[in-house]
């Protein structure tokens, strides 16, 4: 019999697990010849989360977890639900239920069948999100898309179903600054996606802010595209350019218009200040290039697990 491993990322949590392992069990009835084992990685949760886990794994033998000692993010969560996956074949859900459990058979059979090594799930509408969220959203698929060799297909969750092949390349890159949607895409692979509506969530409230996807974001655009740095260099041949050209203006007009004070202080302020502003935001793009290199080095490692059973 082959084994499904099933992981889960929770980060307070309460009001969802347990609905979401009895709909997944409910819907395990439809793939039955796969003997399926939950992971739920804790990612520093301070409510009940894993109180109700806990009890899952009292009942439940194929119940598992992994408990953070702090809170490290969803993508060392993503990576430590890979690391500790036995089956073979692993698939990645959020535990509010906006990943539909009545997708897995599907998506399963996609993958088993030797066709697909990774069928994943892709939303076709955003309904029910602020619309600057999603006005946000479809603007970096678009920014990055452009930017990156990498193309990252629009709306796609991380809910997907994957071949122990595909998860092995995954693990085999360690980098300490990850992001997912990108190096799913960069290892390349026959992959697939599945359209779906947007569901809503079942309880709980996102732990996502717009500050925090926008950071998210920022960390895409730095893992998977150098088109940043060569903006900063274009910046800075296309303000070289012109203070050449303003320099070769203001020499002629002194020669042909001698005894004549040079005029043009205010536009020369702003000019300056222009100049001051595409400097600071020259440095804060190579400095966050710089940073990731700064985290990379260090070599710690991606999370620190204060519990596993």
């Amino acid at each position: 019999m082959y084994k499904l491993s099933l992981f889960v990322p929770v980060f307070n949590e309460q009001d969802t697990v347990e609905m979401f392992y009895s709909a997944i069990e409910k819907e395990h009835k439809n793939f039955l010849e796969y003997e399926l084992e939950y992971w739920f990685v804790d990612d520093g949760s301070s409510d009940k989360t894993m109180d109700v886990v806990n009890k899952l794994i009292e009942k439940d033998d194929h119940v598992h977890t992994v408990s953070f000692s702090r809170n490290f993010g969803k993508e060392a969560a993503l990576y430590a639900g890979l690391e500790h996956a036995t089956g073979d074949y692993i698939a990645v859900m959020d535990v509010d239920l906006q990943d539909p459990p009545t997708m897995l058979p599907e998506m399963l059979a996609g993958v088993s069948s030797g066709e697909w090594d990774a069928v994943g799930a892709r939303r076709t509408s955003r309904k029910g999100e602020p619309i600057l969220r999603s006005w946000f959203s479809s603007l970096f698929y678009k920014l990055i898309n452009l930017m990156s060799d990498t193309h990252i297909v629009e709306g796609t969750r991380d809910f997907r179903v994957m071949s122990r092949q595909m998860v092995d390349a995954i693990l085999s890159m360690q980098e300490y600054n990850r992001f997912s949607k990108g190096i799913f895409t960069w290892i390349g692979f026959k992959q697939k996606y599945l359209d779906y509506e947007n569901q809503d969530r079942v309880a709980g409230q996102t732990s996502w802010s717009f500050w925090g996807l926008f950071k998210y974001s920022i960390e895409g655009f730095i893992d998977f595209s150098r088109a940043p740095l060569l903006l900063v260099s274009l910046l800075g041949g296309v303000a070289f350019i012109l203070a050449v050209i303003g320099a070769i203006v203001v020499f002629i007009r002194a020669i042909l218009y001698p005894g004549t004070s040079v005029f043009g202080w205010p536009s020369a302020v702003v000019i300056i200040l222009a100049l001051g502003g595409v400097q600071l935001l020259s440095l804060g793009v190579v400095g966050r290039y710089i940073s990731n290199i700064y985290l990379e080095v260090k070599n710690r490692p991606i999370y620190i697990a204060k519990k596993v059973k």
